[in-house]
């Protein structure tokens, strides 16, 4: 999992050829923080399929202002250059996989 900025977004999440997770988040926020681990085993297990991100909001709020990020935690999936889902708020790692499964195939 990366970090990216407002000077890369477009490149690693935009014009990623497979589908992006975007975690909008800040260092301040607990329910990020206790989603934090659950994104790292997600993204080492779903490695060939799907690239998750992280952003921080507090370092780049021109991308929170840009796609509307009005509560954090929230997981975007990015796929072919265009947004196709989000969820705001703490998910459990079942839920996690269904949604990353419905939007970008899964096993």
């Amino acid at each position: 999992m990366r970090n990216v900025t407002e000077q890369d977004f477009d490149d690693v999440v935009l014009n990623n050829a497979k589908p992006v997770l975007v975690d909008f988040w800040a260092p301040w926020c607990a329910p990020c923080k206790a989603l934090a681990p659950t994104l790292d085993e997600l993204a080492n297990e779903y490695a060939d399929e799907v690239e998750v991100v992280k952003v921080d909001i507090d370092a780049n709020p021109a991308l929170a202002e840009r796609f509307g990020v009005q509560g954090i935690p929230l997981l975007m999936i990015v796929k072919d250059g265009a947004e196709c889902a989000r969820t705001v708020g703490t998910i459990s790692r079942s839920r996690l996989d269904a949604f990353v499964d419905s939007h970008v195939g899964g096993e």
